[in-house]
């Protein structure tokens, strides 16, 4: 790959949930979608939400019209035809999310013709009190599990993690889990929109009646193991790199996540296997390559296309870096 196209910003997909709230609009300058806002998709080829090109020669296309053009963008390591493999959201939480599992890889494509689900929140904001579910918090069977989704009790037996900004979690497929009202996160995940919901507190949907629960499938792929592993790669605190200060948040088959806290001129090696997600969580700075530049502020997503060149971000702020898989 010699002539690879320059980075570009996102517009996201917006999803309007019932237990959403209106804090992207205020913290990270979410306009002009719905006045409920859930969940932003910031990185996202998923027919169910695409973001669209912002600006520059492919403005108004989406990212998977984009994909389809230069498949070369997404990087070697994802496989001619295969779909794109991540999704990069911003959630507000402003009620508890209903308690859910995903399917692994094997099962969703067995029965749904999908990918399955891993996932990693970052906190971001937690209002006083605020805690999620993540695993059971002692040994239960599949057999108790079934029992308590149909009394109404399940919520007895999970693990109740308070959280703080900062704050990383590792949801492998199969974990039980759901996040808590007053959270606001970044997730990142496989591509996949897959979810089968167990307890949802007696809610209606839009149309006044309770949303179903997918107890079946729920059993089939829940795992029975107490809490929620620690983030594969995990490092615990900030290190030192030219610019700034770098932490890893999470290194998986899946995808790998790093935070950046970015106070001069950081620069990035690229190379042909891998693309990157840049979303800017606070401040403001200039994205520049080969290929080009553009701003980047609060709230903003840029992808950088694959393609061997070094990537040179310069201005202060918080970044989430995203790759697809483990890149060496």
């Amino acid at each position: 790959m010699t002539d690879f196209p320059a980075p570009f910003l996102l517009l996201p997909a917006y999803k309007d949930y019932l237990w959403g709230g209106n804090r992207l609009a205020s913290l990270f300058g979410k306009m002009g979608g719905p006045e409920r806002i859930a969940e932003s998709w910031e990185l996202s080829a998923h027919p169910d939400g695409k973001s669209v090109i912002a600006g520059g020669p492919f403005r108004g296309q989406t990212l998977s019209a984009f994909l389809e053009s230069h498949p070369g963008a997404a990087g070697t390591a994802v496989p001619p035809g295969e779909p794109f493999p991540l999704l990069v959201k911003l959630i507000d939480a402003a009620e508890n999310l209903s308690v859910q599992v995903h399917p692994g890889d094997e099962y969703a494509r067995r029965t749904e013709g999908n990918r399955g689900k891993t996932e990693m929140w970052y906190v971001l904001r937690s209002d006083p009190g605020a805690f999620l579910y993540c695993g059971f918090s002692l040994p239960v069977t599949r057999g108790e599990v079934e029992e308590r989704i149909r009394e109404g009790t399940l919520p007895e037996v999970l693990r109740s993690v308070p959280v703080e900004p900062g704050d990383v979690f590792f949801i492998p497929a199969g974990t039980i889990h759901a996040i808590g009202e007053g959270i606001i996160l970044a997730e990142v995940q496989e591509s996949s929109n897959i979810t089968y919901r167990v307890f949802d507190y007696g809610r209606a949907g839009a149309d006044g009646r309770p949303r179903p629960l997918h107890i079946g499938k729920a059993l089939d792929v829940l795992r029975l193991d107490e809490g929620c592993p620690p983030p594969p790669g995990v490092e615990i605190g900030f290190r030192s790199v030219p610019g700034g200060e770098l932490r890893l948040l999470c290194s998986c088959p899946s995808f790998t996540c790093s935070v950046l806290e970015l106070n001069g001129r950081f620069s990035q090696k690229m190379g042909d296997e891998f693309f990157l997600s840049l979303l800017c969580l606070d401040g403001k700075a200039r994205l520049s390559s080969s290929g080009g530049g553009l701003g980047i502020g609060t709230g903003d997503s840029a992808f950088v296309p694959a393609g061997r060149r070094d990537i040179l971000l310069e201005g202060t702020g918080e970044f989430l870096l995203t790759f697809p898989g483990r890149p060496e």
